[in-house]
C-alpha cells in the first residue's frame, strides 16, 4: 500500500453520504468505489460524487483490488454479516454505528478480524473530532478531580415515523438506544468505563421497539452517569461531566462536540472553548484509521474492540431487562 488509502463504501444512504463528504478532508484517503444492491443505485451514487468505480454488489467490492479501506454504511442488521465478508477478503473495515446488533455478532466481526490480521474498528465518529482528544487530555490531566457524575441526552423527533423505517422498524433493529442513545452510552464508557449495575426504564412503541429510555448507570466508586435517549422529542443534546474541582459542558450537540465550557471549583472561573470542524466531522474518524491502516496497526486506542464489544454486551443487557428482543435474534 503507498500512502493513501483507497475506500469503497458498502451502501448509499444518509451516511454513506456523509462520509463521502468527510473523505474530501482527508490527506491520506481517496474514495475509489461504491457498492449498493443494484448499478442504478451505485451509479447514480458514483455519479454524485464522482466515484470512479461502481459495483451492483456489496461482494463484488469485497473482492475489487481497487480497494484498501471499506466503510460499511448499511443498516446496522448488515453490519456483521457484511464487516465480515470484507475482512475475509482482505479488507481493513470501518464500520458504521452501532457496530452490530447485538454482541455475538460483534465478537464474530472482532474474531474475523483477528484471523486476517486486518483492522477493523467501530464508526463511532463523535470520538474524534480535536475537542474530544483536548477533553480527554483534560480528563487525564485531573484538572476536575474525581469524575463522579456524568448527564447526557440524545433525542430527536424524526420527519417521518414509517413503521417500515430503519428507525422504528424492530425487523431493522430500530429504536433510540440503538440509533442515538449509543452516543452517551458510549460516552459514558470513555468517561467513567462500563458500570458496575444498572436501572433502565423505556417507553415501548406501536411497533415494539423504544421510542425513549432513560438509562441510571452506577460505579463501583460510588460515581453515576444519568443518561437519555429519544426518537419522541428534541433533547438539549449536551453533555455535562462533573469532578470533585469543577465541571465540564460540552455544548449542544455533544455528539458533535465542537464546544465546551470549563468550570473550575476553587477560583470560580469559567473558560470555554471552541473548535470548529474542518469539514463535517466524519473526516477525523477517516484520517484516524487511515494512519493506523497505514502503520500497519490492527487496533484504535481511540476506540478499541474489545470497548466496543463491551459496550454491546452492556446494550444487550438492557434490552434483556427490558425484555426487547429483535426478529432476527429469534
Amino acid at each position: 500500500m503507498n500512502d493513501t488509502v483507497r475506500w469503497g463504501i458498502l451502501g448509499t444512504g444518509r451516511i454513506a453520504r456523509a462520509f463521502a463528504e468527510g473523505l474530501r478532508h482527508v490527506s491520506n484517503g481517496k474514495l475509489e468505489a461504491i457498492a449498493s444492491r443494484t448499478m442504478e443505485s451505485a451509479r447514480r451514487f458514483g455519479d454524485e460524487w464522482n466515484v470512479p468505480r461502481a459495483f451492483e454488489s456489496y461482494q463484488a467490492l469485497a473482492e475489487s483490488d481497487e480497494v484498501d479501506a471499506v466503510y460499511v454504511a448499511t443498516p446496522h442488521t448488515g453490519h456483521a454479516e457484511y464487516s465480515i465478508l470484507c475482512l475475509k477478503n482482505g479488507k481493513a473495515v470501518l464500520c458504521e454505528k452501532p457496530f452490530a446488533v447485538n454482541a455475538s455478532q460483534v465478537a464474530a466481526m472482532i474474531e474475523q478480524a483477528r484471523q486476517s490480521k486486518i483492522l477493523l474498528m467501530e464508526g463511532m465518529w463523535s470520538r474524534f473530532p480535536p475537542l474530544m482528544d483536548e477533553i480527554r487530555s483534560l480528563l487525564a490531566s485531573g484538572r476536575l478531580g474525581e469524575i463522579r457524575t456524568l448527564q447526557a441526552d440524545f433525542g430527536f423527533k424524526p420527519a417521518s415515523r414509517d413503521p417500515d423505517g430503519r428507525l422504528l422498524n424492530p425487523d431493522l433493529a430500530g429504536g433510540s438506544m440503538l440509533d442515538v442513545g449509543i452516543y452517551p452510552i458510549s460516552l459514558s464508557s470513555m468517561v467513567m468505563g462500563l458500570p458496575e449495575s444498572f436501572v433502565s426504564e423505556w417507553y415501548k412503541g406501536t411497533t415494539g421497539v423504544d421510542e425513549q429510555a432513560s438509562y441510571v448507570f452506577k460505579y463501583a466508586n460510588g460515581s453515576m452517569a444519568l443518561l437519555h435517549s429519544s426518537l419522541e422529542s428534541e433533547t438539549r443534546q449536551e453533555a455535562f461531566i462533573s469532578g470533585t474541582e469543577g465541571n465540564l459542558r460540552i455544548h449542544k450537540q455533544c455528539w458533535k462536540p465542537q464546544k465546551m465550557t470549563i468550570f473550575h471549583s476553587q477560583s470560580g472561573v469559567s473558560e470555554s472553548v471552541e473548535m470548529p470542524f474542518e469539514g463535517n466531522g466524519f473526516n477525523y474518524e477517516a484520517e484516524s484509521f487511515g494512519n493506523l491502516l497505514l502503520e500497519g496497526e490492527l487496533d484504535s486506542p481511540i476506540m478499541p474492540l474489545e470497548e466496543s464489544l463491551r459496550i454491546m454486551c452492556l446494550m444487550d443487557e438492557i434490552r434483556s431487562a427490558w425484555g426487547l428482543r429483535y426478529p432476527i435474534e429469534k
